[in-house]
């Protein structure tokens, strides 16, 4: 009875494990040697999909940028720039929180990463399109980035240890409930994101409202009046 064939190896096979090495151990954790023997290949048959390690961290990571929902930034989606923007910030951080392991790479940037790439674009062609000039577009795509991946970095709640007498009170007279943050790391992470966005947007939309549109009604103000117009 001839034996089953080994799965042929791809780059998606090799993304797949290279992922779950980076979930399970960190970046760390891949090198072609050890993909090599997770996949049951030798180590030379990676070169054929992949130059290095830095390669394969960086489909990891454009693995992930490909899991954020980008459908707000579509011209025929209905939701204005703060709402594109707040659904695209959650979605981001979701994919990220899900790969923790990996957000130091997608912090350096998209690179040359395809997925990476698609969404720095659908930010900044949607800021562009609302009206947004190119400047302040690029400026809100990366404080996007920077709030986004910095909060998927750690857990604010899990650097509380969940020991009350660590919090002695005549020290840290108001850390008296700090013990209980660790059992709350979700509700306090998931809050603490959410009211920072909020805060973000809230700038953003005062400056939009100063700004963009204010200097939309002076140019409409100063243009020349059409013969209908006139006296």
């Amino acid at each position: 009875m001839a034996r089953p064939r080994k799965p042929l190896l791809s780059r998606d096979r090799i993304v797949g494990t290279a992922s779950a090495l980076v979930d399970a151990e960190g970046l760390d954790a891949v090198s072609t040697r050890r993909l090599a023997a997770e996949l049951g290949v030798s180590g030379p048959s990676l070169y054929n999909h992949f130059r290095n390690k830095d390669e394969i961290l960086d489909a990891v990571a454009d693995a992930v940028s490909a899991k954020v929902d980008l459908s707000m930034f579509d011209e025929t989606d209905g939701r204005d720039w703060r709402t594109a923007l707040h659904d695209w910030a959650v979605s981001y951080r979701a994919a990220l929180t899900d790969h923790p392991n990996v957000v130091p790479v997608l912090a350096r940037g998209p690179g040359r990463r395809p997925a990476g790439l698609k969404v720095a674009d659908a930010v900044f062609g949607a800021m562009v399109r609302a009206g947004w000039p190119p400047a302040q577009a690029t400026h809100i795509g990366a404080l996007m980035r920077y709030f986004i991946t910095g909060s998927a970095l750690g857990s604010f709640a899990r650097g509380f240890v969940d020991d009350e007498t660590a919090y002695d009170p005549a020290d840290y007279p108001h850390l008296g409930q700090a013990h209980l943050l660790a059992d709350r790391q979700q509700q306090v992470d998931e809050g603490a994101f959410e009211t920072g966005l909020r805060a973000l947007l809230d700038g953003l939309a005062v400056r939009y409202e100063a700004g963009v549109r204010g200097e939309a009604g002076v140019r409409g103000a100063r243009a020349p009046q059409g013969p209908a117009d006139g006296p």
